[in-house]
């Protein structure tokens, strides 16, 4: 029992940590939460910010999330991974860090189906790009990214605790993107662009 709790204490702790907020406040001087979407993940730092910033905080996510279930792992096998993993997942959302409003889990999402198997990963990233780049939503591809981390883990035969990790990571993600799916069945869900450069110089000047 006590190696599950610390895989679960470590995951929410890990995940808890948002390189949003910490990138956007000591890089920018500024809080992304207060622009964009309000979100703190990957998505709104590009949007706020530029690519650069956007792909940091993608790549600490995903690194964040492999990080915690390679401590499950080692500490419980699959079982301590799925429950590192969710918790991961649980702090990354509802992080006690910043008042329990954190991301919607889509890169955390892409650390899980990682872990779970490159096939899994690949077919999660292949279902995203297809999504997004056909719509110019990122909301799109994360939706499809998140059913295909579930259908995947069965194609795949993933073992029994990577599969109900898939299914709790992919649901958790389908319920963050709830006002993201209700905007897209009313057409009213905006393309996704990226902060042009000359628009970051301006940040950092403080203009």
């Amino acid at each position: 029992m006590i190696r599950y709790l610390l895989s679960a204490a470590s995951g929410y702790l890990l995940g808890a940590v948002n390189p949003g907020v910490i990138l956007s406040k000591n890089a920018f001087l500024d809080d992304v939460r207060r622009h964009g979407s309000g979100n703190a993940g990957a998505t709104n730092m590009a949007r706020v910010f530029g690519w650069g910033a956007g792909i940091l905080t993608l790549a600490f996510d995903v690194g964040k999330a492999v990080g915690s279930m390679f401590i499950g792992k080692k500490l419980a096998g699959d079982k301590g991974l799925a429950v590192s993993g969710v918790a991961c997942l649980a702090g990354h959302c509802w992080p006690a860090y910043y008042d329990f409003k954190g991301g919607k889990g889509v890169a955390v999402g892409g650390g899980v189906a990682l872990m779970i198997s490159p096939a899994v990963f690949a077919s999660s990233v292949a279902a995203f790009a297809a999504g997004a780049v056909s719509t110019k939503k990122v909301s799109v591809g994360s939706v499809c990214a998140a059913t295909m981390l579930s259908a995947s883990s069965f194609i795949f035969k993933a073992s029994k605790p990577k599969k109900i990790l898939a299914l709790c990571t992919s649901a958790v993600v389908l319920w963050s993107h709830r006002p993201n799916i209700k905007r897209l069945i009313e057409n009213t869900e905006p393309d996704f662009k990226a902060s042009p450069r000359k628009m970051l110089l301006k940040k950092l000047r403080g203009e």
